[in-house]
């Protein structure tokens, strides 16, 4: 028969397509998997929105004011600098700080963290569900269980203290009868005893615990968590944000699983923040007061200074009165001087704020120096007074503007300090701290339930599709004859055939062996497979005219192709069609023929070429007529040495004589070179594909791997086809039993 020719590969724009209806048919394929994975998906989360815990949020919100208050005698100062807009940023930083937050958690003792211990997965939900008829009243434990709590238990501690070796540690306290409790590290070691409403110590632990409702055996897991620790976890669940732009409104949220201490932990911070912000402001009076007393000293002392200036300089110059110009320069001078002293002060409050660019300095600065210009222009002119007018004016103007800065710092003082007591601050609480205890914000249910069932859904088709992608075994016959090698049968998978595996492996997994005989052929001649096989052997009747013998090769190119299979039920096929057939085992290693005729494998093809037996002795003969076959026999330390003996040949050339066919079924070719050897004496050569399994790379290099020791394969056989729904069987027709038709 002549060589088929290799067709052309597909182009590279048809592997670039992606066929739809290949991967409908894949998914189709695979139905049932994608199905029970998706099933598992939706039952494990529903069963996940049923028993988890559920976590309430607490809502609150504050109002920032836009303007601050004004401190008195800093009006002009406090307009310069207050933005129009809410310092939002900074009051949600302050909201979400350490120190507020601290605060609260030291308030609530927070950094205490008490859990009755519960049965695993339903030991939640039953103590959540559990109602009490009465104020107190703890559910009776199940099934006797009497450590775990199932509802209405509570543990109210009043201190606890523990050394820094026990800090984060969780301990374990036990309920006894009367309110007496026993409390245990975590390797079971008692550190203490006491009873509810006394202080008790030891093992490094203070603890005084309020109030107690538990049975008898109940446990509380008990854990003292450092301050910086609950402050971290407490931020992360806390959320502030402005609801609007510049609109100085924070909306807070709070998650935790408790509502009760969600809403009084909310409400803790919240009132925490405004008082800051009180203490903050009443801070900014109280500074600016101090400022102020601490110029009055000076300001009295210069004021006494100016008087015994003009007291002395009047007694000197023998004169009290001013003339009617120098005390329209004197009041102007005067003004002037008080207005200088005022921005001065604010000056010095602005500087501790600001830096001298910032442009709220620079107006300052700019203000005064034109009061100071408009001054020297004045005092130009007061320089065209005589001596005596000038130098009265001069000593008058200073006490005058010492006695008004005097007077102004004193009433000032008096303001601020009346600010600072009645301070109050620029954020108030709306809406005081909320939760809906009848609608949690987790679980979802309904969305969990639909995102499990579409992640189950989603991961059984990404499978399905990445191990379709992945997996490049051969599929379709045209895939083998672009390797320049006719398929002479496309076998399909049978689900007989493949009962007897998986019963096979269940017994081999359970440490037995499964050696009950079993040919296709035999036990369902009407199974499509077989059906394939009488095909194969009329295109085998024709093929084999041209060979130089009646050798019969099969051969695959590595484990699990199915040669064996091929070449009994091939064997069995042709001999039921009159023909003496002979089926020798040239596996050396792990040939497995024996077992599928149902013999032993003692006194075979590996005794024969040593010479402990002759060919009589190594042939048994079947049940089928015309059929005889040699197992491989015991296994030898030298497989290809064994084959290359001319024992071999000399056994060939005999069988060949006495049968009308003789098949050989040989190890794989890519694994050992004994298919090589035999392939030699072979008149027609076969390789066995698996569907699904043996890639188009593979076969090439077996084929290669034949040709490189001279040996032809007339064609190969694509076993274990199944059926896909984007396809059809590579045989070309579909039978159907003489009872099905």
């Amino acid at each position: 028969m002549s060589k088929t020719s290799a067709a052309p590969g597909p182009s590279q724009d048809d592997n670039d397509e992606i066929d739809l209806a290949a991967l409908l048919g894949t998914l189709i394929d695979h139905k049932w998997l994608i199905a029970s994975v998706t099933a598992a998906g939706f039952a494990l989360s529903l069963a996940y929105a049923l028993l988890a815990a559920p976590v309430y949020q607490a809502n609150a919100m504050i109002q920032v004011e836009s303007n601050t208050p004004t401190l008195p005698g800093l009006n002009a100062v406090s307009q310069v600098l207050t933005d129009s807009a809410p310092q939002a940023v900074t009051e949600i930083a302050l909201l979400t700080s350490r120190a507020v937050v601290g605060k609260a958690v030291q308030d609530l003792k927070l950094d205490v963290q008490v859990e009755p211990r519960q049965f695993p997965l339903i030991g939640g939900v039953l103590s959540r569900r559990f109602t009490p008829s009465t104020p107190g009243e703890v559910a009776p434990p199940w099934f006797g269980l009497s450590s775990y709590g199932w509802g209405g238990e509570r543990l109210d501690v009043f201190q606890f203290d523990v050394s820094r070796e026990l800090l984060g540690l969780p301990l374990t306290l036990v309920a006894d009868n009367g309110g007496a409790y026993r409390l245990y590290d975590e390797d079971d070691n008692l550190l203490l005893t006491g009873k509810v409403g006394e202080p008790a110590a030891g093992g490094g632990v203070k603890l005084q615990i309020k109030e107690m409702a538990a049975n008898p055996g109940m446990r509380f897991d008990l854990v003292k968590l450092p301050s910086l620790a609950i402050i971290t976890a407490l931020q992360k669940n806390l959320t502030a944000t402005e609801r609007a732009k510049d609109s100085g409104i924070i909306q807070l949220s709070y998650l935790l699983g408790d509502p009760v201490q969600a809403a009084a932990t909310l409400d803790a911070i919240t009132r925490q923040y405004t008082r800051q912000n009180v203490e903050r402001n009443s801070a900014e009076a109280a500074n600016s007061l101090e400022f102020v007393k601490g110029q009055l000293p000076n300001v009295r002392r210069d004021l006494e200074k100016a008087e015994q200036a003009l007291n002395a300089y009047q007694s000197q110059a023998h004169t009290v009165d001013i003339t009617v110009e120098t005390k329209s320069y004197l009041d102007q001078i005067v003004a002037l001087d008080n207005s200088i002293s005022q921005l001065k002060m604010q000056q010095a409050e602005v500087s501790r704020r600001y830096t001298p660019k910032h442009p709220a300095y620079r107006a300052l600065l700019e203000q005064l120096g034109e009061i100071e210009a408009r001054k020297k222009e004045i005092s130009d002119r007061i320089d065209g007074l005589p001596e005596t007018q000038q130098e009265l004016l001069r000593l008058t103007r200073d006490m005058q503007v010492s006695t008004q800065t005097y007077t102004n710092l004193l009433n000032q003082a008096q303001q601020l300090d009346i600010a600072r007591a009645g301070t109050v601050g620029n954020a108030r609480v709306i809406d005081p701290s909320v939760v809906d205890v009848n609608e949690p914000v987790k679980p979802k249910r309904l969305q969990l339930v639909l995102i499990g069932t579409f992640l189950g859904a989603f991961a059984a088709i990404g499978w399905v599709l990445v191990r379709q992608m992945l997996n490049r075994g051969v599929e379709e016959a045209k895939e083998i004859e672009q390797l320049g090698l006719s398929v002479y049968a496309s076998i399909p998978m049978s689900q007989y055939q493949r009962d007897h595996e998986s019963l096979g492996k269940r017994l081999h997994s359970n440490g037995k062996r499964h050696d009950k005989p079993h040919l296709l052929s035999l036990d369902a001649p009407n199974d499509l497979a077989i059906e394939a096989m009488r095909s194969l052997r009329t295109g085998l009747h024709f093929a084999m005219m041209e060979a130089k013998n009646n050798i019969l090769m099969i051969c695959g190119s590595g484990p699990s192709a199915g040669k064996t299979f091929v070449s009994t039920n091939l064997a069995t096929v042709i001999s039921q069609g009159g023909q003496r057939v002979l089926l020798i085992d040239a596996d050396l290693r792990r040939g497995t023929l024996h077992r599928v005729m149902g013999h032993s494998n003692q006194n075979g093809l590996s005794d024969l070429l040593v010479g402990r037996v002759d060919v009589a002795g190594a042939t048994r003969h079947s049940t089928i007529p015309g059929l005889d076959f040699i197992p491989r026999g015991q296994v030898p330390p030298n497989p290809s040495e064994l084959l290359m003996h001319p024992n071999f040949a000399i056994l060939l050339d005999t069988v060949s004589q006495r049968y009308d066919l003789v098949v050989i079924d040989t190890p794989p070719i890519l694994a050992v070179t004994d298919a090589a050897i035999i392939g030699r004496y072979a008149g027609t050569s076969l390789l066995v594909a698996r569907f699904g399994f043996n890639s188009a790379k593979e076969l090439a290099l077996a084929k290669q791997r034949f040709e490189q020791n001279g040996i032809e394969l007339r064609g190969a056989i694509l076993n274990a086809v199944e059926k896909r729904h984007d396809s059809t069987y590579a045989y070309g027709y579909e039978y159907q039993p003489l009872a099905e038709r």
